[in-house]
């Protein structure tokens, strides 16, 4: 199994779930892509890492 097809299955499976709860049936939950990038340091995983942890406290100042 390639990581492309379990991503895949993980967006589907969770799709299907999240629109259970919402109601909202066929409503599209995920983006169609998804980026990946290969990790080549500790700095490197550290500034990824704290993007991460820290990126939802900014979704309310994008203004889209």
């Amino acid at each position: 199994m390639t990581i492309p097809l379990v991503v895949g299955y993980y967006k589907m499976q969770t799709a299907k779930q999240i629109n259970l709860l919402r109601k909202t049936q066929g409503k599209s939950v995920w983006q169609r892509n998804y980026y990946d990038k290969i990790i080549e340091s500790d700095d490197e995983y550290d500034a990824i890492s704290e993007y991460i942890l820290t990126n939802p406290s900014r979704w309310g100042l994008d203004k889209d």
